[in-house]
């Protein structure tokens, strides 16, 4: 038999726990039997002989599609087996478990027991060949019952049908066993994903255009899952699912509200659809991180005031917005009460689009309640709110593949009947689409479904919160000894809302942390968040989105008089084969997804204590960041803290945090809508300039610096004069680039000619 942890070679396994397994016992002779048996049906038998090594394994091995129980198994407790029964069942409530018991002891057993398990065997009583088939009977229920719709005829099919006829070339992968290259790609990839490239003409699998089929029935038990009343599965990502909402919901000469820090994909929505778009504007804090729409922006009478003074309005056919798009969480992991957004803006608007791209998993945790669209909601007239929407990347935090993405929609007022939006959805949808990506959108669905979406959420959140709290502990204690560390962005203190107990972040109890969102509410005032007195339970911080904090920026927004540009812990963790989420000028973003491990997050903390000591010891460039010396040797080998102090040196200078964070919250003028100035672009009548002379020129595109990807300017804003935010920011970054290369910003809409920033604007004949 196949001892714990051992690698087993087949895909079914069965679990025997039991602390009888011994070859010289009747009970071991009759399991080596049962081997026997098992592997003739191609499934392995695995053993534990503890309560604590059966619930290590079926929590990290879940392959294990049976389990067979010894009652009197040992372990700790009054039930050990029973300690069993309940850790398994809080994550997974469908895997077939058959409890060993004399006849005798079930008469006895606890009835929580009886509920939680599916089955008895009477090992000693019937046969192995007998109990073999009971078992491959129950596993293959399971294999039936546990694969999502889609997914389930996805692998019917390619197990099925040997030969085809219709597109893609490759023929389920033959094609690529003609030649060495196309053998290796073959190899790489494996067969199965081959086999299940197929066409849309496969009509066995429903169509993802016209939503029949099992492609269908995945929608279907997606929406359950997810809270919807109907979902769609998209395969090119949420930049395309937030394209179809709004060009579904809006059109020329009509009102929009936008989150003036949405995604650029939302730009390009208005820019497709000719809406005209009037902004609401996030706040911003002392380390440039983006905030919430304070909650008095979205009542009817700001809102009305920002229509008025959008110089864009007078070209609606009415003055009343019938869509808002709002980003929840952000890119920063800041999360909405989204009961009260949908009470504030419903007052002006029948539509809401919440762009979830980074916080599918929302729904999944207690934590997050009220502060996702799809929340729960036991209103008798639904129909009488907005019609909500909502975007998700299941593959930016949750296990889909890249590009799946899933629209979330529930009915209220002025909804938008399937056959309408569905138009909008084949507008960009594609006609060959990827199986594997709906598969892993289905699949998804699954891993969140029932206990098994509140177990890996809770896990991501344990995770993040023990991260959390090892950098706050060491943050301390190196300040008990006078030396600096790098921080959390997080509350320094918390407070039990049950006993009124308050802590220090790093000493909370964890599970505290863990399940009650009051630790994470931007409360009004508190200084860590620096958004100033926010609505009390408006606004709360995603603990599994981690911002690290780095020397240099006091709370004030003042820069100290010593600091560590973030963008040089980046490059460090970087040639440590540590790649970051997003880094800003004193943070660095990490996502704690359902992937996460403590082995992952120890490494991280280990790289932070040695760049710690490199950054100490003053090492040479040559060994901290050899790239970045090979590729740049004009910077000589210095040491990594003259690199830090001199780029410090150059921030402070130049203004860069303050001047983003201007940029961002400054409101430029607007000559012309999104797609005249697009239609412009198409025209030609546009020319490409350089920052000295775009001083009063109208934008031709969206000028969107990355990460996190929001536009700075909007196609037809105006760039105003020398000294507006919006060009001085870009005056910041073009010579920040220059002094220090390797370290220069990604700008979409900016192309640089020899060190210089060019971006395209109207030609003078054609500005408004």
């Amino acid at each position: 038999m196949h001892k714990l942890g051992e690698k087993v070679p087949n895909s079914l396994l069965a679990l025997l726990a039991s602390g009888e397994i011994v070859s010289n016992s009747a009970p071991g002779r009759v399991a080596a039997r049962l081997e026997e048996e098992l592997a003739l049906r191609r499934i392995d038998l695995i053993t534990t002989v503890s309560s604590d090594d059966a619930s290590a394994m079926l929590r990290a091995n879940p392959a294990i599609q049976c389990l067979l129980l010894n009652w009197e198994l040992p372990g700790d407790g009054d039930y050990p087996a029973l300690d069993v029964l309940e850790q398994l069942r809080a994550r997974n409530l469908q895997l077939p478990v058959f409890l060993l018991a004399d006849r005798e002891t079930v008469g006895n057993m606890p009835r929580r027991a009886l509920e939680l398990a599916n089955d008895f065997i009477w090992m000693l009583e019937d046969t192995p060949t007998f109990i073999s088939g009971r078992i491959q009977g129950a596993i293959e229920r399971y294999r039936h019952a546990v694969l999502p719709p889609m997914f389930s005829a996805l692998t019917h099919f390619a197990r099925v049908h040997e030969y085809s006829w219709h597109t893609p070339g490759h023929t389920g992968g033959t094609a690529f066993l003609k030649s060495p290259a196309g053998r290796a790609f073959y190899d790489f990839f494996g067969e199965n994903m081959l086999r299940s490239d197929l066409s849309i003409s496969v009509t066995e699998l429903g169509s993802l255009l016209d939503h029949t089929g099992p492609i269908a029935a995945g929608e279907h038990y997606a929406a359950q899952v997810f809270g919807a009343d109907r979902t769609y599965y998209v395969t090119n990502g949420s930049s395309t699912s937030n394209r179809v909402i709004v060009m579904a919901s809006v059109t020329r000469g009509q009102l929009a509200l936008c989150d003036r820090n949405c995604h650029k994909s939302i730009e390009h929505a208005i820019t497709m659809s000719g809406a005209v778009p009037a902004y609401l504007v996030p706040l911003r804090n002392h380390y440039g991180l983006i905030g919430p729409i304070p909650p008095e922006q979205l009542t009817k009478g700001a809102v009305d005031q920002a229509i008025q003074e959008n110089p864009l309005s007078k070209m609606a056919d009415s003055q009343r917005a019938v869509h808002a798009v709002i980003t929840n969480s952000t890119y920063d992991g800041l999360c909405y009460n989204v009961r009260r957004v949908e009470e504030l803006l419903g007052e002006s608007v029948d539509r809401l689009h919440f762009d979830e791209a980074w916080y599918a998993y929302a729904r999944f945790n207690p934590i997050y309640r009220d502060r996702f669209a799809m929340y729960d909601s036991d209103d008798p007239q639904p129909n009488l709110k907005p019609t909500k929407f909502a975007t998700q990347s299941t593959h930016k935090l949750l296990a889909a593949l890249s590009q799946a993405s899933m629209i979330h929609i529930r009915d209220g007022r002025s909804p938008i009947e399937h056959g309408r939006f569905n138009e909008a959805f084949m507008l960009h949808a594609s006609t060959s689409p990827l199986y594997s990506i709906m598969a892993s959108n289905d699949v998804s669905a699954a891993m969140m479904d029932g206990p098994g979406g509140t177990a890996l959420t809770g896990e991501s959140i344990a995770e993040a919160v023990a991260f959390r709290q090892v950098l706050a502990r060491l943050k301390r204690e190196y300040e008990d000894k006078g030396e600096w560390f790098f921080d959390g962005w997080q509350p320094d203190r918390v407070t039990d809302p049950s006993s009124g107990h308050n802590y220090a972040f790093h000493a909370a109890p964890a599970e505290l942390l863990c399940k009650e969102a009051a630790c994470w509410l931007l409360d009004p005032g508190e200084s860590w968040h620096g958004f100033g007195n926010l609505e009390k339970n408006y606004c709360m911080l995603d603990p599994i989105k981690v911002s690290i904090t780095t020397p240099g920026m006091q709370r004030n927004g003042e820069l100290d008089k010593w600091g560590i540009p973030a963008s040089i812990i980046s490059k460090y963790l970087d040639n440590l084969g540590i790649i970051v989420e997003k880094t800003t000028d004193f943070t660095i973003l990490f996502l704690f997804s359902v992937g996460i491990t403590k082995g992952k997050w120890g490494t991280l903390v280990n790289a932070l204590l040695a760049f710690k000591r490199d950054y100490d010891a003053n090492h040479p460039l040559s060994q901290c960041l050899p790239n970045l010396l090979k590729k740049y040797p004009t910077y000589g080998d210095i040491g990594l803290r003259d690199l830090a102090q001199k780029m410090f040196a150059g921030m402070k200078k130049l203004r860069s945090t303050s001047t983003m964070s201007a940029g961002f919250s400054a409101l430029p003028g607007a000559d012309c809508s999104p797609v005249q100035a697009y239609e412009a672009l198409v025209r030609g009548d546009v020319e490409m300039l350089p920052l000295n002379q775009l001083a009063g020129r109208t934008v031709a595109t969206g000028v969107t610096p990355y990460p996190p990807g929001i536009p700075l300017l909007m196609p037809g804003e105006n760039f105003g004069t020398a000294d507006s935010p919006a060009l001085q920011y870009l005056q910041v970054l073009e010579s920040f680039d220059r002094e220090f290369p390797g370290f220069g910003h990604d700008n979409h809409g900016v192309e640089v000619r020899n060190g210089r920033y060019h971006i395209y604007a109207l030609r003078r004949e054609v500005e408004p």
